[in-house]
């Protein structure tokens, strides 16, 4: 990490929700300070059902829109876009410190196939990560999706990109206290909600995985199955159950933790952009 980590550690240890989006049409990053204007009376109006709001009004909510070069992966990539909300008291001082209530981060990590063939009105942020009530985020969706004529969309992770995930973070290095390696499964056909935890000792997966790994630094589709297949043998062997029947649900490691449901937490700044490289993978295979 070459950037300056106090700007990106807003990216650490919070739950992101992830979010595909088509490119921006016409998006200026010499206007950051208008769109933050703009969209601060976008959000008082619908706070307000629709009621006529002049731009500028002091309302109790700030809205800041800030770059982040620090989060790009390769020259071609734009440049981070953070979103924030922040909420502060009519009561209190104005030089008083603010409260962050909402943060968002479009950014494009390493997104080089979709961005060589953009054409120049548009700018390609295709991963968005919202932290915050989801009312603010629809809102804030919904002012950029008519400003910038683009698209938002859920993103979702499927079992086998938990699996590489798992794969991928149980392999890496950290200094810090050992944290388990735990993967969550789900058990279909029940009459009511049955989930499977199986947490494993940092060092032992690692150990695992450098036994499967081939080539240090690449990762193939085959490693990752053979990776998964002997922590399905170990659990057969001493619980009985077969843990290929079940749908492997969450997968948490020291880097990082993720959720089927486009649920993400990444805990060390030292794979920070390794992690949004990958989700910015993710993102682009849903918008092709």
């Amino acid at each position: 990490e070459n950037g300056d980590p106090h700007r990106t550690a807003i990216l650490l240890r919070k739950a992101w929700s992830l979010y595909s989006v088509t490119p921006l049409y016409r998006f200026s990053r010499g206007r950051l300070r208008d769109y933050a204007r703009l969209l601060s009376a976008f959000i008082a109006a619908e706070k307000q059902k629709g009621l006529a709001v002049r731009v500028g009004d002091e309302l109790g909510i700030k809205v800041a829109v800030s770059s982040l070069p620090d989060l790009q992966g390769s020259e071609q990539d734009q440049a981070a876009v953070l979103v924030q909300l922040s909420l502060r008291s009519r009561s209190y001082p104005k030089d008083s410190e603010e409260k962050i209530m909402w943060s968002g981060c479009f950014c494009c990590v390493c997104g080089d196939d979709l961005s060589q063939n953009m054409p120049e009105d548009f700018t390609c942020l295709p991963l968005f990560l919202a932290s915050g009530p989801e009312n603010y985020t629809s809102i804030i969706g919904s002012w950029f999706q008519k400003t910038f004529d683009c698209s938002f969309r859920r993103l979702t992770i499927s079992p086998l990109n938990l699996s590489w995930m798992v794969a991928m973070w149980a392999g890496c290095k950290v200094d810090k206290a050992a944290t388990p390696v735990e993967l969550i499964f789900s058990v279909p056909c029940l009459p009511h909600p049955l989930d499977i935890s199986y947490a494993i000792h940092p060092e032992d997966a690692k150990a695992l995985w450098d036994t499967v790994q081939k080539t240090p630094g690449e990762i193939t589709q085959e490693e990752v199955d053979v990776f998964m297949d002997c922590l399905y043998s170990h659990f057969h062997r001493h619980f009985k159950i077969h843990l290929s029947a079940t749908k492997l649900v969450k997968v948490s490691t020291a880097i990082a933790s993720a959720h089927c449901d486009g649920i993400i937490k990444i805990l060390h700044s030292q794979y920070l952009s390794g992690v949004l490289m990958l989700l910015t993978e993710l993102a682009i295979s849903q918008i092709e």
